[in-house]
């Protein structure tokens, strides 16, 4: 396939360019940036692709993707997820561990691999737990669970409280060079939080909790990381008061990166509005002050990865007290549109935007994907950058429709999605 008459995003070059791409064998096998390099005789055997002068990106590798099976398949199932990511344009989600049974052994793992080759379009790179049940007391069998295809560990949003226990898993994970993902709260001041403390959380009356407590649990687990010297990746950096620390580290030498949601970049505490239950994710919304913080630090490169941290909830546990009800968001379908916000904004351009989307997650993890390059496989999206539309949460794949921009105008819409150079989503298809 020839893909012609694109904007080409480059995230390693960090430049947009006019060109055309050849597909082969499911990878990319040519980019060309001048017109007249498309000699019709060279290419006369090609299917051709008018790309229509929109951009064209490596596909989004989503870090952190919960799918809830087995166990909860009303809330989320693999082939769901699967069509959600498609026209979202993830071509790799990044399953989290958190399902019931947990992904503890290599048998739960397996499963879950098959069921994500059978069911999805778009490829697969599943984690598994840290500890036995994610319940903090003892570590998995790291290395079974490697050769099984475990691609990183964590316990998810369940904080391992016993030092000691994380402190052995860390130096486990170091022996054979596996990357662990923490969840930096302190678990304590954290429980039952359900808003950041300050003026608005008063004024509601909700239970909260400071932005400090994630200072402190990731001061601890970057303390861990200096005397393990194990990989390490924190999932979710939502407050300016975490940075100073993150930025030590680095500059330190650690083997560290961080990731932030989609949802604590483009949305602030005062979205809950009154009580809005989707709006509840965890951690909880931040100050305007921590939201412009963190995309500044997305610009500066010190934190890393961008991920939707998809959450599915059914309506039953989100049409509660806020108090009570279920924490998180589906973001699948709504990662790309909800980013080209900070684009229109002038905050991000393409480039960063895609570095901490696609080609980042894609290093961290030693996966091929997210490069613009001669070689890489051909999961690439296809985008419109300034199609502006609705969101009616009823029209999302998801089995959960839990997104906190529903009705909310966008500006972004994915065209088409491509993995292993196969088209596996068409808007309007």
């Amino acid at each position: 396939m020839l893909l012609t008459n694109a904007i080409l995003i480059d995230p390693e070059a960090g430049s947009e360019t006019s060109g055309h791409v050849l597909v082969r064998d499911g990878r990319i096998a040519e980019i060309l940036t001048h017109d007249a390099d498309l000699d019709e005789k060279r290419f006369s055997g090609e299917t051709r692709l008018d790309c229509g002068g929109k951009y064209m990106a490596p596909g989004i590798i989503d870090l952190g993707v919960k799918v809830c099976e087995p166990g909860e398949r009303h809330k989320e199932s693999f082939r769901t997820a699967g069509a959600a990511a498609a026209a979202g344009g993830v071509t790799t989600m990044v399953t989290r561990p958190d399902t019931i049974p947990v992904l503890d052994t290599p048998e739960t793992l397996e499963f879950a691999k098959r069921r994500g080759a059978e069911a999805m379009p778009v490829r697969m790179a599943p984690m598994a737990a840290l500890t036995k049940s994610r319940e903090g007391r003892e570590m998995v069998e790291m290395g079974f669970l490697q050769d099984a295809g475990a691609v990183c560990f964590s316990d998810g949003d369940a904080v391992v409280r016993d030092t000691k226990v994380l402190s052995r898993a860390m130096v486990y994970a170091r022996s054979l060079g596996a990357l662990v993902m923490g969840h930096p709260q302190e678990p304590v001041l954290s429980d039952g939080a359900a808003v950041t403390s300050g003026k608005f959380a008063s004024l509601r009356g909700l239970p909260s909790v400071s932005p400090m407590a994630e200072r402190m649990g990731l001061e601890r687990d970057l303390a861990l990381v200096e005397a393990t010297g194990c990989r390490y990746h924190a999932d979710q950096i939502s407050t300016a008061a975490s940075l100073p620390a993150l930025e030590r580290a680095k500059q330190a030498g650690l083997d560290v990166t961080a990731g932030v949601s989609i949802h604590h970049l483009t949305l602030n505490e005062l979205d809950v509005g009154d009580y809005r239950t989707f709006f509840k994710v965890k951690p909880p919304l931040r100050s305007e002050d921590d939201r412009m913080a963190m995309v500044e630090a997305v610009g500066s490169g010190l934190i890393d990865i961008i991920c939707s941290m998809h959450t599915p909830q059914d309506e039953e546990s989100k049409r509660l007290p806020f108090e009570q009800a279920a924490s998180g968001a589906v973001g699948l379908e709504t990662l790309l549109p909800a980013a080209m916000r900070l684009f229109h904004s002038g905050q991000l351009d393409l480039p960063t935007l895609f570095r901490a989307m696609s080609l980042n997650p894609a290093r961290r993890l030693g996966l091929e994907g997210g490069r613009m390059a001669v070689g890489a496989p051909a999961d690439l999206v296809l985008f419109d950058a300034h199609a502006p539309f609705v969101l009616d949460r009823a029209t999302l794949a998801s089995k959960s429709k839990n997104t906190p921009f529903d009705g909310q105008r966008m500006q972004g819409r994915l065209l088409k999605t491509l993995v292993g150079g196969e088209i596996v989503y068409a808007h309007g298809a």
